[in-house]
């Protein structure tokens, strides 16, 4: 899929985790729902790090670009380092190591632990990358249009307003892990990551998300829907169908998540 569907989807899953923790008993306070939708949402865009021409490697200038292409390198070597003889040989490394289960999970306890061990900065940070992010994937159109600059500020400032409304006692720092202040932080990097690799998945191409374990004789089997169901990145379907539907089951995720909390 596109950035933008990704992004939905992303905000659209963490809603739906608002409603089954208020289920739960665990119910999120409102900074957690929003914090979490926007890191969700910013989230599903980072499996494309391995993809030098995504939306993500011009979100951060000559620095994104850099990271990109060092990462398409790196997950082409990672590739081929562990394909079976089944599988032939690659150049590039898109739909490999970043989108996969195993790159998610690690993701986001890396930056969930980084929160814990050094705090308030570290959550600043997090929340800088993932609020440019989520301008990046969900307001693409102004985004585009806009001084790269312009979105850093947006993304600097809402990083540190955020981070003053979740420092409030009974706002969420400690939502979930009471010990751990921000570890939660990492379960929407990880959702956005897993949620991008579903939609990835119901393309033309497939994913390869459960890597490495073999599937069919195959260490990167690119998992996905029957083929009669799959389409092409940026067709109507994603446009027209699955995006609308993003943002109506996202609203009412929304929704019921503060009605059940309240």
């Amino acid at each position: 899929m596109m950035g933008p569907a990704h992004s939905l989807s992303g905000a659209m899953a963490w809603l739906g985790v608002g409603v089954a923790m208020a289920y739960a008993d665990h119910p999120m306070p409102w900074p957690v729902l929003v914090v979490g939708t926007l890191i969700c949402a910013g989230a599903a865009l980072a499996p494309d790090l391995d993809q030098p021409s995504a939306t993500i490697s011009r979100a951060f200038g000559p620095a994104s670009k850099l990271l990109c292409k060092v990462l398409c390198e790196i997950s082409a070597a990672v590739y081929n380092a562990t394909r079976s003889r089944s599988e032939r040989r690659r150049a590039g490394g898109h739909r490999t190591l970043t989108h996969t289960w195993l790159w998610a999970v690690l993701v986001g306890a890396g930056f969930g632990f980084a929160a814990v061990a050094w705090g308030r900065w570290a959550v600043l940070v997090t929340l800088f990358i993932h609020m440019v992010l989520a301008v990046e994937g969900l307001l693409w159109r102004m985004a585009r249009v806009s001084s790269d600059i312009l979105v850093w500020l947006l993304g600097a400032t809402s990083a540190w307003m955020l981070a003053a409304v979740l420092d409030e006692p009974g706002n969420g720092a400690n939502w979930l892990f009471a010990d751990h202040p921000y570890l939660w932080i990492g379960l929407p990097i990880v959702l956005g990551s897993v949620v991008h690799t579903l939609g990835d998945s119901i393309t033309i191409s497939g994913c390869p998300m459960l890597w490495p374990l073999p599937i069919a004789g195959k260490r990167w089997y690119p998992l996905g829907t029957p083929r009669f169901m799959r389409f092409r990145a940026g067709a109507w379907v994603e446009t027209r169908v699955l995006m609308p539907g993003f943002m109506i089951l996202g609203a009412a995720g929304g929704v019921g998540a503060v009605v059940l909390a309240a």
